[in-house]
């Protein structure tokens, strides 16, 4: 799919120094559902170059915890409080992710497959990662925590729904302002992590958590 990359995002994350223009999208996401919080604990998959990784790192503070992970290297320098894995999110351990064992606040994912150029193979392919992301929650989110998982829009995205719905009290789609017109890609969002886990973590200590389960 050919692009016209020097695009008003493109030159604006060139201008504020940000690594991509997406970052503009998960900035969209989190202005309208409030997931970010100083001090938490966030998990960025599919990372690179690293743009998702300077917001996060912007938003949660040195008193706060960020791991990337990406097969690919990222453009950025990162703090003490960051963290990045090169490695494939399908062969990392729980406590590859966190050795102490804390569970993460946010996990958030950015991964996309290679395309084939065939919708229904590069559809299934996204729904995929959608749904390990979704196993991943299982071990790695916290009670009350947020997801965000970008895929490809399509049945087989789709029939994940049943599933997002069951573990988060809010589920929700979106598609930012900064994704190009003639792309695919929707954000799945979920608020209210609800399935139970052997260790609970609350929000960081004296804050309220960043969302409001849905009656």
């Amino acid at each position: 799919m050919a692009y016209k990359r020097k695009d008003g995002y493109f030159r604006r994350a060139q201008r504020e120094g940000y690594a991509a223009r997406s970052i503009y999208k998960l900035e969209a996401i989190d202005q309208r559902f409030k997931l970010l919080r100083k001090r938490s604990r966030v998990l960025d998959l599919g990372c690179a170059p690293g743009s998702w990784l300077q917001y996060l790192i912007k938003v949660v503070g040195p008193e706060g915890l960020v791991v990337g992970v990406d097969l690919q290297p990222i453009r950025i320098e990162l703090p003490s409080y960051a963290r990045f894995l090169q490695r494939d999110i399908f062969d990392l351990s729980l406590e590859d992710y966190s050795p102490t064992g804390d569970r993460f606040h946010v996990i958030v994912s950015d991964m996309a497959p290679r395309t084939t150029g065939h919708r229904d193979v590069d559809q299934q392919r996204s729904a995929d990662l959608v749904k390990q992301t979704l196993l991943l929650c299982d071990s790695l989110l916290t009670p009350g925590g947020s997801w965000v998982a970008k895929g490809f829009q399509g049945q087989a995205l789709e029939d994940l729904v049943p599933q997002i719905r069951s573990r988060f009290e809010r589920f929700e789609r979106l598609r930012p302002p900064a994704t190009r017109k003639n792309s695919f890609e929707i954000f799945f969002i979920g608020k209210g992590f609800k399935v139970p886990a052997p260790k609970v973590d609350q929000f960081p200590e004296d804050d309220e958590p960043p969302w409001i389960p849905s009656l």
